[in-house]
């Protein structure tokens, strides 16, 4: 019987201490709840002098007023920034976070300048699974360390290598858009996304998935599918803890998504690396006629000491590559098609300037020729200032900061809209008119140097602007040498929606006359 009175004296110590634990991890729950409370409240006292939109409930701040729908989200977010022009900054609190919404030069600098504020909003948090922590995802010395060592992959010398790819995929874009000559309004915009898709691709892995050919490849649905779950999942705080979004359909849609992604990444990276392994045991020199891309570099990229990227490091940038390069680009060109065909006479003097460049040659463009394309560079930028491709971007402060006179505390989710920005009175006048005369060296004399950011600004800008616009150039000056664009689309028929990019949820639909000298 000592034995039975043993065993339950065991199981009576093992009750208790189990009881113990349970009673100390809900007192070390209870005692989380309660300073994540304290640190709400204190917030919450603490801003209320910041400018509002309407009341927020305690908790859930505005997240109940927030629209799901892209477009209706958009369209919320404009309405305020237009209502409350007046106001320096805005305040909105999603869930138990502020945020604070910023659409003047003055305070946007006040961020943009700080060599301090660079980390990303937490939101970026939703991008990891598939960037990693890459340039776009990574702050402090990481960020500073991987910026450093990738800033010379991006030279001007080193983007001509892309312009050959750039004018093939261009001049394939042509053959597909030439079946639409004199016919009925298309939407252009899955086309000029394929094309753009095509180029990142073999710029950044050096593999030619031809997309423009076949539009529905696994790896081209995956990246399109990845962005919009992305994005859904950011708006809605029931969806942010991964074990309980595993359980939705989107989880686990978004956990095979991954898959197909990273998986063909991984097998590009294997495959040129082990090239290269064998160029260098054989003392053999690269094909001259194989092109160089991004992963090439990434793979011979050395820091000061010698010391190269790992595998997972290089996956990350050339995941952020594809991930940034191709619908930012693709988005740009075709808002430029849609206003060229609304503003007849600002195209007329693009074909003066191509006419001037080219002649009547359909020849590839040169980075010669791209130089001198300055006024379809300004229609490129005024296209930027109306439609940026990225219409907002945010920040968390990582410090206490005062922003026009209000003290904005440290976890702070800063919202930079450089839709709203852009259309600023005091530097744009008339905003609303696509006018690219304004970025002419004269006109933009003494702009205030934050008044324009679509490719964000200060230490974390855009490390890919030079690319963007000499993709941009590049396919913009092969298709309007082919043909005249008309476009009939009135702006509140677009159905803006601003996700990760700047879209027209109703398309861009465009008709195409064949280019002569006689257009008008």
């Amino acid at each position: 019987m000592a034995w039975l009175w043993l065993w339950l004296g065991g199981q009576k110590l093992l009750l208790w201490g189990a009881a113990i634990a349970v009673s100390m991890a809900g007192a070390t729950l209870a005692l989380s709840v309660l300073q994540m409370v304290a640190s709400y409240a204190r917030k919450w006292h603490q801003m209320r002098p910041i400018p509002t939109v309407a009341r927020a409930y305690p908790l859930v701040g505005h997240a109940l007023m927030m629209k799901r729908d892209g477009r209706e989200f958009f369209q919320q977010l404009s309405q305020y920034t237009e209502e409350y022009r007046h106001m320096p900054l805005l305040k909105l609190w999603v869930g138990p976070v502020p945020m604070l919404a910023l659409y003047n030069a003055e305070n946007v600098e006040v961020i943009l300048t700080s060599s301090k504020q660079i980390d990303k909003s937490s939101m970026y948090k939703f991008l990891e699974p598939w960037l990693g922590l890459g340039l776009l995802t990574s702050t402090g010395n990481k960020w500073r360390y991987r910026r450093k060592m990738l800033t010379p992959t991006f030279h001007f010398t080193i983007l001509e290598d892309f312009l050959d790819v750039m004018n093939e995929q261009a001049n394939i874009l042509v053959s597909k858009l030439d079946s639409h000559v004199n016919q009925e309004a298309f939407n252009c915009f899955f086309y000029i996304t394929l094309c753009a898709l095509d180029i990142i691709c073999e710029t950044a892995m050096g593999k030619n998935i031809g997309a423009q050919s076949n539009e529905d490849s696994e790896y081209v649905r995956a990246v399109y599918r990845m962005s919009d779950l992305i994005f859904q999942r950011m708006k809605m705080p029931w969806l942010w803890l991964e074990s309980w979004y595993l359980m939705f359909k989107e989880g686990r849609e978004h956990k095979k998504g991954l898959k197909i992604l990273h998986t063909f990444t991984n097998n590009v990276i294997a495959e040129r690396a082990s090239e290269m392994r064998t160029n260098e045991e054989y003392n053999e020199e690269p094909s001259k006629n194989k092109r160089r891309a991004f992963l090439d570099l990434l793979l011979s990229v050395t820091d000061e000491e010698g010391n190269k990227l790992s595998h997972e490091a290089i996956r990350e940038e050339v995941d952020t590559f594809m991930f940034e390069g191709h619908d930012t680009t693709a988005a740009a060109i075709t808002w430029a098609l849609y206003l060229l065909g609304c503003n007849p006479e600002v195209q007329k003097k693009v074909d003066n300037e191509l006419d001037e460049v080219f002649g009547k040659s359909d020849r590839p463009a040169t980075s010669e020729d791209l130089k001198k394309l300055k006024y379809l560079e300004c229609v490129i930028k005024e296209t930027l200032r109306l439609f940026p491709s990225v219409p907002l971007f945010a920040r968390t402060l990582n410090e206490d900061c005062t922003v026009a006179g209000y003290k904005v505390l440290k976890g702070t989710e800063v919202i930079i809209i450089p839709y709203a920005l852009h259309r600023d009175p005091r530097y744009f006048p008339n905003p609303e008119e696509f006018q690219p005369e304004r970025f002419f060296p004269e006109n933009a004399q003494g702009r205030h140097p934050y008044a324009y950011v679509p490719f964000s600004a200060g230490p974390r800008n855009c490390i890919g602007q030079k690319f963007a616009i000499m993709e941009e150039k590049t396919i913009l000056s092969c298709v309007l040498r082919h043909f005249w664009v008309e476009s009939n689309q009135k702006r509140e028929e677009l159905g803006l929606a601003g996700e990760l990019i700047l879209r027209p949820c109703n398309g861009i639909w465009i008709k195409l006359k064949r280019r002569n000298a006689d257009d008008s």
